[in-house]
């Protein structure tokens, strides 16, 4: 028993250490003093990190060792500079929330084993449907917006023939979905992993900013129709990965309402501006979706995972997945088991995300958010007007919608000349070059990407966020380092 208790004390202190080497390292906290990144080819990392398990454990020493080592070459996501992907830093009420949860180590499926934690999840999802306008609705966390958007394209499937469940799709005609040019992949990968076959999700043409034409939708629905198939799934985007475009959602409801189809929403980046009365109009008609996902682990800064599914029709959720395990949802419980809420999860083993959100929402409360996603959709807008009136800097489009500036940066030995297609061929690499130059160099990342549909060669796409909150000191170093590394290309 004394032996026991020793290494329980150890563990402890061992725990300690590393939380003080996350802070030497900057892995907790805004340090502007050291890279964002001090990046080493696999090779060469895997020649500096000791990542071979072997037959005997390892002393807390080295593990410390090694533990700085890996703190040390990992993308410093709550830096500053750090611009490259929807995501960015932690809030620390977050993180503390994350602490909790990890520590307890429990599972959300239910009340039995997550007393509070089932009731935490029950009263963010309560206000959240609140926000969103869903009156009586239901909600579930899962591991990311790919598979909230697969839920949404479930309960759809389970509306429209609720048979497929049992029978499956065999000998029926083909169900078919529906999203823009601009949405998220994930989209695809529904379609294929549901059986639907990716032919049958139809990407609709989007206007010059990135947001579904409602007209090509209602003719693609037609058509689908008369092809003898079966549409049944929308899906809508509020904030496309790239543009940061949102679909018109009032004239895409008003065809869905027409045609009896599912309409969801697709906020998971977008979706923070509801928080937000300056901002939120964006999301106006949000409240006629059937279903709506939204990732607070992207501008909000919840740790990774943190994403909600959020549906209008209550018990939905359950007729469609559940599968009643009677060693898990026995009914015959000394509590009121409506709190089991793991039957209409996909999913046996589910984290407690929703405590993460929780514990940010009661620290800061909607005024809080309300700061946080003003100032980063201030920010990026200060982004957008400063590179408008700078030499050299080009915008991709004029609209302004979410935090997403997408624009090219043309070197002065590529100004003033014909842009013709070799032209743009060459400019198709500027974005390349100068991001290798500013990852060696630790100083910054930023995404690119190209956008085929449109013609579009590679630009780059600039994100703020809420985590750490971003300054225009901030955003104008972004600009000085692009130059500084593009000037002489």
């Amino acid at each position: 028993m004394a032996e026991a208790c020793s290494s329980q004390d150890e563990s402890g202190i061992f725990l300690s250490q590393i939380l003080r080497i996350l802070r030497e390292e900057g892995a907790i906290g805004t340090q502007r003093n050291i890279p964002v990144v001090n990046f080493k080819h696999p090779v060469s990392l895997q020649d500096i990190l000791s990542l071979d398990l072997e037959e005997r454990g390892s002393g807390d020493e080295k593990l410390l060792s090694l533990s700085r080592e890996v703190i040390q070459y990992s993308v410093k996501t709550n830096h500053p500079n750090f611009h490259n992907q929807l995501y960015a830093g932690v809030d620390p009420y977050g993180y503390a929330g994350a602490l909790i949860t990890e520590a307890l180590n429990t599972n959300q499926y239910t009340f039995e084993v997550a007393p509070v934690f089932t009731l935490t999840e029950h009263a963010v999802l309560k206000h959240i449907l609140k926000l969103i306008g869903f009156s009586d609705g239901d909600g579930i966390f899962s591991p990311g917006g790919s598979v909230s958007n697969m839920y949404a394209m479930v309960l759809a499937r389970h509306r429209t023939a609720p048979d497929i469940k049992s029978s499956g799709l065999f000998s029926r005609p083909a169900l078919v979905a529906f999203a823009s040019q601009d949405s998220h992949y994930s989209a695809l990968k529904a379609a294929h992993w549901l059986g639907l076959g990716i032919d049958n999700m139809i990407l609709v043409k989007s206007d010059r900013e990135g947001r579904m034409i409602p007209e090509e939708l209602r003719e693609s629905i037609v058509k689908v129709q008369s092809n003898g198939k079966v549409p049944f799934f929308v899906t809508a985007t509020a904030g496309t990965t790239v543009l940061g475009a949102f679909d018109p959602l009032e004239p895409l409801a008003d065809i869905c309402s027409e045609y009896g189809l599912w309409f969801h929403v697709d906020a998971c980046w977008g979706g923070s501006l509801i928080l937000s009365k300056r901002y939120s109009p964006v999301l106006n008609g949000i409240n006629r979706a059937d279903s709506v996902a939204w990732n607070p682990h992207k501008m909000l800064g919840a740790p990774l995972q943190c994403s909600v599914l959020l549906i209008k029709e209550k018990g939905l959720l359950h007729n469609c997945n559940s599968a009643s395990a009677t060693y898990l949802f026995q009914q015959d419980k000394f509590y009121d088991v409506c709190y089991d809420t793991g039957d209409k999860s996909i999913q046996c083993g589910r984290k407690v995300d929703a405590f993460k959100l929780w514990l940010m929402w009661k620290a800061r409360g909607d005024e809080g958010f309300q700061q946080l996603v003003d100032n980063a959709m201030d920010c990026a807008r200060y982004f957008k007007e400063t590179i408008t009136e700078r030499r050299g800097f080009r915008l991709v489009i004029p609209d302004f919608q979410c935090t997403n500036v997408c624009f090219w940066y043309i070197p002065p030995s590529f100004r003033n000349q014909e842009e013709t297609p070799e032209w743009w061929e060459r400019m198709h690499t500027v974005a390349p070059r100068i991001k290798e130059k500013l990852i060696l160099a630790g100083t910054l990342m930023i995404g690119y990407a190209p956008l085929k549909h449109k013609g579009l060669k590679n630009f780059f796409r600039m994100v703020t966020t809420c985590q750490p909150p971003p300054t225009k000191s901030d955003m104008d170093f972004v600009i000085k380092e692009i130059e500084k590394y593009g000037m002489n290309l």
